[in-house]
């Protein structure tokens, strides 16, 4: 991607174009997950799909860049930056998945979590039943305890890109129902 195309790009989404958003992250998510994979300690990758990491912050990155809390000089400005995002939020999964700290480099983590972040999980987790057909409501149970996408497409019978594609779109409803974008519910 170039500069001038990122900075179209930029624009459309800052305007609430879904379209260009969705360009921004084909663009740019093949790079996010062999950085994850990379990362990611062989004994790890059966818990960890690189795929689902990157989505859940790409829905965090979206708000940001739809804010226009970020400014970027060029592509190579967007990719370090989105690159620490991921991450950290890979860590902090890690983390909040209680696995063995010696295996990742070790961010400290400060305290376990507290009442009010488990009261906005449950929130999370209602909102996403909510959004979630019936008919899908299996994938999201298994996501919950942590499957992944082949694991949930043996037990559903779907293809894992169908999971993939299911996950995605959750998490796109979930973006536009927290207000991230023009037209939300």
């Amino acid at each position: 991607m170039e500069w001038s195309s990122l900075q179209t790009v930029l624009e459309k989404i800052n305007r609430g174009d879904d379209s260009a958003a969705e360009e921004l992250y084909t663009a740019i998510s093949p790079y996010l997950r062999m950085v994850v994979r990379r990362s990611m300690p062989a004994r790890l990758r059966a818990k960890f799909d690189s795929s689902d990491v990157v989505q859940s912050a790409w829905v965090k990155l979206l708000d940001g860049i739809r804010n226009q809390a970020w400014q970027f000089e060029d592509v190579k400005h967007l990719r370090a930056f989105v690159k620490t995002v991921v991450l950290h939020h890979f860590l902090n999964r890690v983390r909040r998945a209680n696995l063995e700290r010696d295996t990742l480099p070790v961010l400290p983590s400060n305290h376990d979590p507290s009442p009010s972040d488990e009261a906005k999980a449950d929130e999370l987790w209602s909102q996403l039943r909510q959004l979630c057909p019936p008919q899908h409501h299996d994938v999201l149970e298994y996501k919950l305890k942590g499957m992944t996408l082949d694991e949930i497409a043996a037990k559903t019978g779907l293809h894992p890109s169908s999971v993939r594609r299911i996950l995605y779109e959750l998490s796109w409803r979930l973006a536009r129902r927290r207000g991230i974008g023009a037209g939300s519910v």
